[in-house]
């Protein structure tokens, strides 16, 4: 479940529905086996999440958020905040968000260095990164720090990296190298709003992704994703 469409300067689509909303709409998607909850810091998820995590049973949930640290004083600070404003313990997986540099994996080093003492002192369960450049994509599959990665994935290459076949070549490495892999952008940011089902077709059909988010804007247009992905 996404909860941010398009999201910046934390605020979303998503969150435009208010925590009352956006937490109901979390806790439908629960329901109805949505047990994935994607946010971030600039989409200004946090407190949404939080509220709908009071309702359930939180080891039954994975919590993904993103941090736009490049830096690791930087990116402790947000951990520290982000487990805050989550209300939880420890964040599932931990992401750099929306990485373009084709050298990132070299100077971002100290915010790597952070995340990865988080998941030793038990932080975090996991980290990696966002892409939104076929560069940073490459430097992702190549990289050992990056055990989970957020890609933009659709049949017609919109609000995506590159072409899907070179995007889906790249995917293809690195799933041979073990990294999970979450597919985004499945409906191109809306531009396969008419078009979901062979949108979700194609998604489901690779056989490389792990997990897929998009971000509904009401619990009819969520229930109504949750049977289209039943059906495919």
């Amino acid at each position: 479940m996404g909860t941010g469409t398009v999201g910046t300067g934390h605020r979303s689509h998503q969150t435009a529905l208010g925590i009352d909303g956006l937490s109901r709409l979390l806790l439908n998607g629960y329901e109805n086996g949505l047990r994935f909850f994607d946010a971030a810091d600039s989409y200004g998820s946090h407190p949404h999440v939080a509220e709908a995590l009071k309702h359930v049973d939180r080891s039954k949930v994975t919590v993904l958020t993103k941090s736009w640290a490049r830096g690791a004083a930087e990116m402790r600070a947000d951990l520290e905040r982000f487990r805050r404003e989550l209300n939880i313990e420890h964040i599932d997986i931990m992401l750099m968000h929306c990485v373009t540099d084709g050298e990132w994996t070299t100077k971002y080093r100290g915010a790597m260095d952070a995340l990865e003492e988080a998941k030793q002192k038990g932080v975090i369960r996991a980290h990696g990164c966002s892409c939104h450049s076929i560069e940073a994509l490459r430097a992702a599959a190549k990289s050992p720090f990056v055990e989970v990665d957020l890609v933009r994935i659709n049949p017609i290459g919109a609000e995506m990296d590159a072409s899907p076949e070179t995007v889906v070549s790249v995917i293809r490495e690195m799933r041979e190298a073990g990294k999970g892999i979450v597919g985004m952008k499945i409906l191109g940011q809306g531009a396969l709003r008419q078009r979901q089902d062979e949108a979700l077709k194609y998604a489901l059909g690779l056989g490389l992704l792990d997990a897929f988010t998009i971000g509904a804007e009401s619990i009819a247009e969520q229930r109504d994703l949750v049977q289209r992905i039943a059906a495919v």
